[in-house]
This record gives structure tokens, sequence and C-alpha cells, in this order.
């Protein structure tokens, strides 16, 4: 496994094939306040790539044009939130996409556990730790312990996509995961504008 550092953007020449897992690290949990600070991606061959952003970046061309290629699928644990703080710090939308957490939801009825240490843990058999998770991601320079974490996060996604998916085909499930999949950029604007969790306009 081999572990990339950026600043500012992907590489031009950077080729991450037709789905690449994303995942982001922030300041906080609330997209509208707290500000994106490490993007990570991998293609699933085992190695990750992190994008440090800085602090009042708007812009990171290279990666806003993969966010938004309709020919490379975006692979999320929890898109909702990546989705969302992406498109306040860079102002495009990332489709099209597809999300481990949703897809846990949908198929493993019998659970509430469905964070990614959990599902990886019982799907994939990798143990991933969760140490850094809560660590000041804003800092001047990431440790090595934040850039492994950072990497987890990705690395196995793919395959974590492949035994969900399966599931999801075997009870027939996938079609209304894959419509699910296809609202979460509009869900992500919604929270972006007031309609989260506590003012959720599906509600009664």
């Amino acid at each position: 496994m081999a572990i990339h550092l950026y600043q500012s953007d992907l590489p031009g020449s950077l080729k991450l094939g037709p789905v690449v897992a994303i995942d982001t690290e922030t300041m906080g949990l609330d997209p509208r306040r707290d500000r994106l600070c490490v993007v990570q991606l991998s293609d699933g061959s085992g190695d990750a790539h992190l994008v440090q952003v800085q602090k009042g970046q708007t812009h990171a061309p290279n990666l806003e044009r993969l966010l938004t290629d309709p020919a490379t699928l975006k692979l999320f644990h929890f898109g909702r939130f990546d989705i969302a703080v992406m498109l306040k710090a860079f102002g495009v939308t990332t489709a099209p996409v597809w999300c481990t957490k949703i897809a846990s939801k949908l198929i493993r009825t019998f659970t509430d556990r469905h964070g990614l240490k959990y599902l990886l843990a019982d799907l994939v058999g990798i143990d991933v730790s969760k140490q850094q998770q809560t660590s000041d991601w804003g800092s001047e320079t990431l440790t090595e312990a934040q850039k492994e974490y950072a990497a987890s996060d990705v690395l196995y996604l793919h395959q974590l996509k492949a035994e969900l998916e399966a599931r999801l085909q075997r009870e027939g499930r996938l079609e209304l995961a894959l419509r699910c999949f296809s609202f979460l950029p509009a869900r992500a604007e919604l929270d972006l504008l007031g309609w989260d969790d506590a003012n959720d306009i599906f509600h009664h």
C-alpha cells in the first residue's frame, strides 16, 4: 500500500478508473460551518491519494473534473455528508454516486450497526482503527497516523461495495438502492440550505 499526499488538488495526469472511492475529513460535522480539510481517494488497487485542501481554497480543477465526470462512479460511505461538504467548498455537485451506508441500511435490516468499521469487519474481514477520527484535520502538517486513518476509509470500499451489491441483488433491492443513490446530491443540497434532519421536508 502507498499513500500519496498532494497539496490543493490532484495531479492532472492521475487516472483512477471508472469507480473511485472518496471520503473527506473536515473540522467538524456541520457542512455549513466546518471547512473541508482533506479529500481521500482510491481506485481499489491498494493505493490511496490524499488531497490536503487549504483554508479559504474554493477550487480544485482536477478534483472537480473527477467529481462531476458522468463516466466515473464516486463511491462513498455516508455520501450525503461528503457530497455536501464538497459542494460547499468547491461549488460542484458530485454525481453519479454509490453509498455503502445506504446499501447497508437497505439490506442489513437485522442490525442497527452500519458504521464503516462494523461493515468492514463483518463483510470484508478488515479491522480498521478509528482513533484519528476526531483529530485536528486543519493542521498544516498531517501526521502519519492521520494519513493512514484517512487512507483506511477508502482503501476497502470497492470490496465492501461488491459484498453489499451482491446482497442487494439477491434480495431484489438493488434498483431501489440505485434510485436512492441518484437522489443523494439533492439530499446534500437540501442539507446545505437548512432542510436537514431537524427540518426534513419528507417528515410529516
